[in-house]
């Protein structure tokens, strides 16, 4: 990534300017241009207002943004506080979130029933998993690993195993999101999500040291972000955890812009020798689900980093460069939530449109549960597709029992093949399940008695 360059000093602009050109900077100048909250490396490129210079012009955004910047309890390695605003573009983003993820307003009734919520709940869970995982550089398929999931097989390298933990990190934010945080919870979080992968097992759970020497890279070697001290490290996750359990009327802050600090702050003190990364988009989870954005159990926002991981990184590196102002985050993050959400929604209308069409093909017969039929859903878009009892019950949150009642029904039936795989049973997906289906429903709507008039 490249790195962006320094805004010119305020001070030696002013000092530079006579009392009329500072009142322009002062009087014509809005915090946003074009809508947009721009970092002097993108404002720069851009052409100025009236006849201000792109410096002058810069001055006159800072004077500007001053005015709706607000502290927070965290500081940087100077000790300079971290700052944060709510500018038109965040306003707008919230309100969006607000209406999706908290509510239950125009939400598919596949994710309010509690009857089917658990199966969009795993898929979400595994997407994270595997994307979280990829992000911080894990190789392993998508397809791969979300079989090594459902199947209960054991990791067999280092990037299946960071998938895996990210998978029981998600499962175990979702079992304390009514707990408070406190230093405890956190190293919980991180032993879970670092198990196995470090090169010193020892240090899963605990804070780094300054013989670490833990500093953040992107792809060319180029040097991100140096994190604080290592001795600064227990006050500063002490501060986190206080903020992360403020809920004081006196001074609101908007749940979701807590939670998105939360992420960056934990990324900026980068407290452990590996997985801060996952660490850090955990906790945003706990934090959204903690105060009440129920929706975020079925969202993957790492789907949405992966896809530019660039942009991540240059939302961590605007911030730290521009007064440490965390406006720059914030609206990357909240833009990367709205689009996970529009995921969602498209996700959802794609798979009601698939069970539908089943449904049509089988309208005739009511003894299928949802589950077979989601299942049958995955199996006629992936001829040959293996499903163990194991698999089914992780895939649904369901018993042993109820799992193998479901696919020895579908077996019976003959929309699986079923076959002994050692000492368990494996169900295989046949390649022309499609016919089948058909053909079963035409063959039951020949056995219905015509009615006539």
């Amino acid at each position: 990534m490249k790195l962006p360059m320094a805004a010119p000093n305020l001070d030696d602009l002013w000092r530079e300017l006579d009392v009329s050109r500072r009142l322009s900077a002062l009087l014509e100048v809005e915090p946003l241009s074009d809508g947009e909250y721009y970092h002097w490396d993108q404002l720069r490129h851009r052409q100025p207002p009236s006849d201000l210079t792109a410096e002058e012009w810069w001055l006159g955004v800072k004077i500007a943004r001053s005015k709706i910047l607000k502290p927070l309890p965290f500081t940087d390695k100077k000790g300079a506080n971290f700052q944060y605003g709510m500018p038109d573009p965040v306003l707008r983003l919230l309100h969006g979130i607000d209406q999706d993820a908290s509510g239950r307003i125009q939400m598919a009734e596949e994710v309010t029933n509690p009857a089917t919520r658990d199966r969009y709940i795993v898929n979400s869970l595994i997407e994270e998993s595997i994307r979280s995982s990829q992000l911080e550089g894990a190789s392993t398929t998508t397809d791969v690993a979300k079989n090594m999931i459902r199947s209960g097989r054991r990791p067999t390298d280092r990037s299946e195993q960071m998938i895996v933990n990210n998978y029981m990190a998600m499962r175990f934010v979702q079992q304390h999101a009514q707990q408070r945080l406190t230093p405890e919870l956190v190293f919980a979080l991180h032993r879970t999500v670092s198990d196995n992968t470090l090169d010193d097992p020892q240090k899963a759970g605990r804070f780094r040291s300054d013989s670490d020497n833990v500093i953040v890279e992107d792809g060319l070697r180029n040097v991100l972000h140096v994190p604080p001290a290592a001795k600064e490290l227990p006050s500063r996750l002490k501060t986190l955890c206080a903020f992360a359990n403020e809920r004081s009327t006196a001074t609101f802050m908007h749940p979701v812009v807590r939670a998105i600090i939360l992420h960056f702050i934990m990324g900026y003190d980068h407290p452990f020798v590996d997985g801060n990364g996952r660490t850090a988009r955990a906790l945003f989870y706990w934090s959204m689900l903690s105060q009440g954005y129920w929706l975020t159990e079925y969202l993957s926002i790492s789907r949405i980093l992966r896809k530019a991981p660039g942009q991540y990184s240059r939302a961590f590196v605007y911030s730290e460069t521009d007064d440490n102002d965390l406006t720059y985050f914030a609206i990357y993050q909240l833009q990367v939530i709205r689009r996970a959400i529009v995921d969602l929604q498209r996700y959802l209308r794609r798979k009601i449109s698939e069970l539908r069409q089943i449904e049509s093909l089988l309208r005739s017969s009511d003894d299928l549960n949802h589950r077979q039929l989601a299942l049958l859903t995955h199996a006629l878009k992936h001829p040959g597709a293996k499903y163990t009892i194991l698999s089914h019950q992780v895939s649904h949150n369901i018993v042993y029992d109820t799992a193998r009642t479901d696919l020895l029904g579908l077996a019976t039936r003959g929309f699986l093949q079923q076959r002994k795989s050692g000492r368990a049973y494996l169900f295989t997906a046949p390649t022309d399940l499609s016919g089948r289906l058909r053909g079963r429903s035409t063959a039951t709507r020949s056995d219905t008695p015509a009615h006539g008039r």
